[in-house]
Parts: C-alpha cells; structure tokens; sequence
C-alpha cells in the first residue's frame, strides 16, 4: 500500500491504508465459495455500497465491533478495490491481493472466520505492500503522457473532493510540472499557490534524522547510545536503559503513540516536548525493544527531546538554524497554531460525511514527530541540500536512506523502497485536512512532492500515480 505513516492515523504505512481497504469491492467470481470467502465477499461489497444500512446488516451478522463512521469516513476517499487474486483458500482462511480502483495501491487482506460460527469474523488482518508488485504494475509511459496523466488525475480528484493542493515534479534539476488546484481556504476563495505553505505532518521526521544525524557525526550522540544517557531523568527506567538512538530513529523501540485518549484530553495543554514527556514519560516498551519494527510517534518525541538536551537549545532552534537556514527553507517551520500566518492552507476534513476544517484535531504546535508546515518549493530545496552535502555526509545520506529496520521499510527518518534504478526515499504525512508526499529517485533523478488540504491519501495517491509509470 501507499506509505502514508499518518501524524495522528497512520503507524507506519500501515493503518489508514488497512482501514480504507475494507472499502474494496471483490472481482466478479473470484472469491471462492467457502464459509471464509463468502464473509469476505460480503464485507467487501457491503463496503463498495457505501450504505450505512447495509453495513449495519453486515455488521450485526458477521462483524459486530465494527466502526461504521470510520468506514464510512474512509470509503468517501478510496473509491473501493478490486480483489486481483486469491492467494490462499481454506474453508475457515482466506487470503486476497486487493488494488485501489483510483490508484495503484496493493494490500492483502487475510480473513478468518470462527470454526463454531463461521459466520463470524475471527481474525482480519491487512499487509500492506509499499511498492507495487512486477504483475500488477502499470505500464509505464513516456513523459509527455505520463505528465499528463498526473494532471488529469488530479483534476479528476479535485473535482470529486478528494484533491485540493500542489504538485512539483524535477528531474535533475529541471521543473518537469509545478501546479496547484483548490482553494487554501475555502470560505474566502483563497486559491492554493506554487508558494502555500501546506501541514506536511509526519514529514518532519525526516528533520528530526537529520539533526540527530548532525549531533552523531558532530560526537554528541551515539547511534547506539541508550535514552538514559542522554535524558537519564527519564522516568520509566526500563525505556530508558534499553531504547537506543537508532532504534528511535528505524521504528523499533516499541516507545508507542502520542495520539491516545489522555493526550486529546489535554491537547491544549501539551505543548513542547516535555509536555510529552510528562505525559508518557512512565510507559514502559510496548515490546522488546530490537525485536519488531512499529511505528512510533512518541518515539521521535524522544528524539526530539534528546536533541535539546544535547544541543542546549530548543528544538525549532537547533532546526532553524542547522537544517531550514542551510537549505534555503523559508517558509518551514512549527509554529504554534496561534501564531501561524494567515498564508498557511487551512486544512479540511471529511467527519460524519460532512466537511468541516481540521482545526479541533490539530495539536497546539508541530513537534519533532509532525506537525508543521512547508511548501513544496521548500522540500524540494531540502532534498538538494542532502544531496549536495549541506546537510549530512554522502556517507551518512546513504546509510540515512537505505533500510534500517527488519521489515525495510524504514532508514533513519526516511521510508524507503524500490530497487536497482527505481529506489526511492522519502515520506509521507496523514491526519485530518492534511496529505503530504516527497519521492526522490537518486538514480532516475526523479524529486516527486504533492502537498494536499484535505484528508489522505490524495497526495500519496498522485506521487505514487507518477511513480509507477514514469518513464525509466
């Protein structure tokens, strides 16, 4: 599935894709008739109908913990799927490769139903797949074709609601297409411009690697080092005597989420990062640590403070000063919302069919785990000040972007992917009223950046779009 790890959804590229698959509708015949396929089926057309009441009736006869407004919410933004085979069939099993019908985005849906009640749900379980697989992949199309097809794509998207934002595509330096569509904000007719400065959530993880990867080289950190040697105040002891540098940075300290009940309870009063800490601060790993890779926004949290700590002085500063300034980055930063100029893209969101702005979700500045804003001049200029050695070392770029954890998706701040020529690094960033979406192909020379105000995937779907049928 697209990699969209999502500020507030998204863990990894997992969740939100996982959520939206459900709205799938199956190839006519290609289920099986087993006692697992038949659940399958109905829960993948019951979704393609869109229909409150239909899903309450699948609900009540095969999955009663179903959450129907968060389905709901998701079908508005997928269009529904299409099975393209099944993989595994057993009477009580079934496992299916599904694809979105307005995108190229691969999942596996695994179902099992209850041996006593096979009627019923036992186990749902989605796998995303962050590139698409060789027998599914579209074809590819030289760049005339292929760029128009983006910016039919994207006309189609705005005119259903699903696209509002910017796009920039180079290709060695050249400016191969920079457009925007929509409105910034709604209400006053602001129309989205080259220079709009959009919510990019999780992208600013790849800041955050970044200045931790400044302090390793510089002496001030270790890659390797424990929590507790940098934050030894740290309250769980078990966190911080086990978790390391670099098991923050790839996803696998098992440090958990932000977005929890006790932080929506307090929002506005959570506010730095030690906020944070006070907050979470006694949670031990959620498992241990080393061994699985989850993604983890608490976790660049952590980072986010060490970083302070070692550098004597406030995140944003330590940033604006070593990572924005070097770049060019003027128009990035994490404000607090109070304080954001009036020129930054108002967010919106589809809640209960309905669409309002994101405003009541977002959190009261962005931190070293998302939540600010940059436009997609901006990330462009990010992306040729690593590439150029303003910001790390070729050494460090490429051990920084190649795959750091177990299941290899992840480098050190970056989703990775692809092979050969077609590797890729970047990031994605989700959360209500917010798509973001950076692709660089170091061996095409290939820089993708969509920047959306509405909910995801909308950029992803469109870099992705690009991706797979750009001409190699």
């Amino acid at each position: 599935m697209t990699a969209f790890d999502g500020m507030r959804r998204g863990t990894g590229s997992l969740v939100l894709a996982a959520l939206a698959l459900f709205a799938a509708s199956a190839g006519a015949g290609m289920l099986p008739d087993t006692a697992a396929g038949k659940v399958l089926d109905a829960r993948l057309k019951a979704f393609a109908s869109g229909s409150e009441e239909q899903l309450e009736r699948y609900k009540a006869l095969h999955e009663p913990a179903l959450d129907i407004k968060r389905e709901l919410d998701f079908y508005g933004a997928t269009g529904g799927f299409d099975v393209l085979k099944v993989e595994r069939s057993e009477p009580h099993a079934i496992t299916a490769v599904v694809r979105a019908r307005d995108a190229d985005s691969i999942g596996r849906i695994m179902l099992e139903v209850e041996a006593a009640s096979p009627e019923r749900v036992a186990r749902l379980q989605l796998q995303p797949s962050t590139d698409v697989p060789a027998e599914f992949m579209p074809a590819r199309l030289d760049l005339a074709a292929v760029l128009t097809g983006i910016q039919a794509k994207a006309s189609s998207m705005a005119k259903r609601g699903q696209f509002s934002g910017n796009l920039l595509i180079t290709r060695r330096g050249e400016t191969l297409l920079s457009r925007s569509w929509g409105h910034a904000e709604r209400d006053k007719e602001r129309a989205n411009r080259a220079e709009t400065p959009f919510r990019i959530a999780s992208m600013f993880k790849m800041f955050t690697a970044v200045a931790v990867l400044q302090l390793v080289d510089a002496g001030k950190l270790d890659l390797d080092g424990k929590v507790a040697t940098y934050l030894p105040d740290y309250p769980n002891r078990e966190l911080a005597t086990q978790v390391t540098i670099r098991q923050l940075l790839t996803h696998t300290g098992g440090a958990g989420e932000i977005f929890t009940p006790e932080y929506f309870a307090r929002r506005e009063q959570v506010r730095e990062h030690q906020d944070y800490l006070a907050l979470f601060g006694t949670r031990a790993p959620e498992f241990v640590p080393g061994s699985a890779a989850q993604y983890s926004n608490y976790g660049y949290v952590l980072l986010g403070a060490i970083v302070e700590r070692v550098s004597g002085r406030s995140y944003y500063d330590y940033l604006q000063a070593q990572v924005f300034e070097p770049a060019g980055m003027h128009a990035t930063g994490a404000l607090p919302e109070q304080q954001v100029g009036a020129q930054l893209a108002v967010g919106y969101t589809v809640q209960d069919g309905r669409l309002k702005d994101n405003r009541e979700f977002l959190p009261w500045r962005g931190t070293a785990a998302g939540g600010g804003y940059s436009t997609t001049g901006d990330l462009l200029r990010f992306v040729q000040a690593l590439q150029s050695g303003k910001l790390l070392s070729s050494t460090r770029l490429a051990q920084a972007t190649q795959a750091q954890n177990g299941d290899g998706w992840y480098g050190f701040g970056f989703l990775v992917g692809g092979v050969g020529r077609l590797r890729w690094f970047g990031h994605d960033g989700g959360a209500e009223g917010m798509s973001a979406s950076l692709r660089v192909y170091p061996e095409l020379g290939y820089v993708l950046v969509g920047l959306a105000n509405v909910d995801p995937p909308a950029a992803e779907r469109l870099t992705e779009y690009f991706s797979n049928r750009m001409p190699l």
